[in-house]
């Protein structure tokens, strides 16, 4: 199979979509490698590196796309990658597709065969290819969070862990998934005082159990929210519907009793924002105010340490790519009943119900497409 690897071009992103070690797995395999030229230079990999492993270095982007049947990206298509695509190809990237209605009609205009990393789910209904970047997210919305609270960033001046005499700062984590419980994890090693807003009463108690009460769990309600509001330094948004927009948890008008100066920080802003303020940013310009808070929002937080976050993707999708080479799209969806639902628009058709739902469209099932 001809695959093809773009470089990718959202603002500040530096992730690739495939490891030199990956391309080596499917040259080996047989198929055909073509990496756009400069597009693992952000994350450390060089043009030489992926010869050596028995890829093709293509410094064409259109010849690139046109020639490509599979192409592996890490962002949703920017507009004029969108443009290039057509029913020939099979695209299989993170698309979050929920929070964006134009791209999504740009996808089904196009009539490709879209893949979402996201959305593929594992045996205990997890979702193994959202989860290394959760976990690189997690942790870095601490890290975020605590550079943006320093007075000279819009911040309230306070230093997470404190100092003696001094209590250290409060940080809430709404959702206790892979995002939230690595956020607290960061934030309790900084010497916070962390708590962890959710509404499952399981997850809290292994929560509570793996950290031995250092960490405080709430189930969420809106009391519970409303209060985080009044009393955090920081606030982490990591609530996930798989697939779907993310809910609005913290409005504006809750931004009135915070403490001036405190951070929230939007994990969820991919999937539209858990903050009814939130908007999209970019690491050229992270942050902004609303009311005298400061609003973290940058989509793409993983691609800031681009070496980590690419080899820990591509540990996670390398399997699922070579099964759509070895394959084709058809047949190893059709094999695998957990990577099905990875499917999220194909020949003009959106195959993920949350995606039709949020924007009023025509669903169809992927397993009508799968096996016809």
């Amino acid at each position: 199979m001809q695959i093809a690897v773009p470089r990718e071009i959202k603002n500040h992103e530096y992730r690739v979509a495939l490891t030199p070690s990956g391309a080596r797995e499917l040259a080996g395999r047989g198929h055909t490698v073509f990496v756009q030229a400069g597009a693992g230079e952000g994350a450390g990999f060089q043009d030489g590196d992926y010869e050596a492993a028995g890829a093709h270095i293509e410094p064409d982007v259109e010849a690139l796309w046109q020639n490509a049947e599979l192409i592996l990206k890490v962002k949703e298509p920017q507009a004029e990658e969108v443009a290039r695509l057509t029913p020939a190809h099979t695209l299989f990237t993170y698309l979050h597709l929920a929070a964006e209605k134009s791209l999504t009609q740009g996808l089904i205009d196009r009539g490709a065969t879209c893949i979402a990393y996201e959305t593929i789910i594992d045996g205990k209904g997890g979702l193994p290819l959202l989860a290394p970047m959760s976990t690189v997210a997690g942790r870095m919305a601490v890290q975020a969070g605590a550079h943006s609270l320093e007075k000279a960033q819009g911040g309230a001046g306070v230093l997470l862990p404190g100092v003696p005499g001094v209590a250290p700062g409060k940080v809430t984590v709404i959702g206790g998934g892979v995002v939230g419980e690595n956020a607290a994890r960061m934030a309790l090693g900084l010497g916070a005082d962390v708590t962890i807003l959710d509404r499952s009463l399981a997850r809290l108690g292994e929560l509570d159990d793996r950290y031995q009460g250092r960490i405080k769990t709430v189930y969420s309600t809106a009391d519970a929210l409303e209060e985080a509001a009044k009393r955090s330094d920081m606030i982490i948004g990591a609530v996930l519907i798989p697939g779907a927009a993310a809910p609005k948890l913290i409005t504006r008008a809750m931004l009135a009793d915070m403490k001036p100066g405190s951070v929230l920080v939007d994990v969820a802003i991919d999937q539209g924002g858990c903050f009814e303020t939130s908007k999209p940013t970019t690491h050229a310009e992270p942050t902004y105010l609303v009311d005298g808070i400061v609003h973290y929002c940058v989509a793409n937080m993983p691609g800031a340490v681009a070496r980590t976050s690419t080899q820990a993707l591509t540990n996670a999708t390398l399997p699922f790519v070579l099964a759509l080479a070895d394959k084709g799209w058809q047949q190893a969806l059709k094999d695998d009943a957990h990577f099905a639902p990875g499917l999220n628009v194909h020949a003009g058709k959106v195959t993920y119900r949350a995606v039709a739902e949020a924007f009023g469209l025509e669903y169809v099932s992927s397993e009508s497409l799968i096996d016809p």
